[in-house]
């Protein structure tokens, strides 16, 4: 159970921070990198991340482990947690001058912070911040996806409690809760997160977005074609989309999973490659793949370079493994 926790925890940051230097498309990245396959800083010029160093982290997987830590510290999922998780992160990187605060969740959290009902303040959210930080939540519930549906309702609320981003964090949430069950197979822990789309699609403020579960189902269909991988990739960037949007975002990160045959550290590789918002890609297809190989399946020389980073280590994240399987233990009785 640990192994696969730290490989959920510790796939996230790898799929952020390797894909943190992508620039915006492809052919950028192309053009500064080449076949981006190895741990670069990001590009001076790069529209959100210029100036940070290769192996750091971003918001997607602060925002999950600061989630994470507040969960544990309350004992479970409550939406009190869930706010003073996001606040504390929030406050931690000056987020108020902070680049890469996405819209939804700057939103949410300025009207927490004003007195505003978390019950309320996510009804406008409809970017990608609710399924880049959710996956910690899946590893609660392993084999319960209604457990997982249920407990992602609550995270979701503060910022993003809009039908797509909803639906578009339980995809995620229910794919790593069946990745937490040993010997699953890949196919079925695909099937588990459909199911978790549309469970989720139901939640949350009726609002503009097309089917999560068909964006997904439209990018299984390119990553399982006989087409090499960098026509791949430009057809998932093309096709299926790579913005802030939640059911490309989501979409996009299964169709990596399935590309990779559900390997971390491939589906880091085919993230920042594809461009658009590749770190919040990476961070989540990264996390349902370390969730379903476990954390050995991560080369030991990647580890060392999220643990050589300041950001990554003043998180803990080994103890916040260790916290949400005591919370899983509890659960169980």
């Amino acid at each position: 159970m640990l192994n696969k926790i730290l490989g959920c925890l510790y796939g996230q940051a790898l799929g952020d921070a390797f894909a943190m230097p992508a620039q915006v498309h492809p052919d950028d990245t192309e053009r500064c990198f080449g076949w981006l396959d190895s741990w670069q800083d990001a590009p001076d010029d790069h529209i959100v991340h210029a100036g940070l160093p290769a192996g750091r982290i971003t918001d997607d997987s602060e925002q999950a482990f600061s989630i994470a830590q507040a969960v544990i510290k309350a004992g479970g999922v409550t939406l009190d947690a869930v706010v003073q998780g996001l606040i504390s992160w929030y406050d931690r990187v000056g987020g108020d001058d902070s680049p890469y605060v996405g819209p939804s969740t700057r939103r949410g959290i300025n009207a927490l912070k004003a007195g505003g009902d978390p019950r309320r303040t996510g009804t406008w959210g409809d970017t990608n911040g609710a399924p880049m930080r959710i996956a910690p939540i899946g590893t609660l519930h392993p084999g319960d996806i209604a457990g997982a549906v249920a407990d992602t309702v609550t995270v979701c609320m503060p910022t993003h409690y809009t039908s797509p981003a909803v639906s578009g964090a339980c995809a995620v949430s229910a794919a790593v809760a069946s990745a937490m069950v040993d010997s699953i197979s890949l196919d079925a822990m695909i099937e588990a997160g459909l199911r978790g789309a549309d469970l989720g699609k139901g939640h949350g403020r009726a609002w503009f977005g097309c089917s999560v579960a068909y964006k997904i189902e439209q990018a299984l269909a390119i990553a399982k074609g006989d087409q090499d991988d960098r026509t791949r990739l430009r057809r998932i960037f093309d096709e299926v989309g790579a913005t802030l949007n939640v059911p490309e975002t989501v979409g996009a990160a299964f169709g990596l999973l399935a590309m990779a045959g559900g390997d971390p550290k491939r589906s880091a590789i085919l993230a920042a490659n594809l461009g658009g918002d590749a770190d919040t890609i990476g961070a989540i297809a990264c996390a349902m793949a370390g969730a379903y190989a476990g954390f050995d399946a991560i080369p030991a020389d990647d580890i060392a370079v999220l643990e050589n980073d300041d950001v990554f280590r003043a998180y803990g994240v080994r103890k916040i493994a260790v916290g949400l399987e005591a919370l899983i233990n509890v659960s169980a009785g």
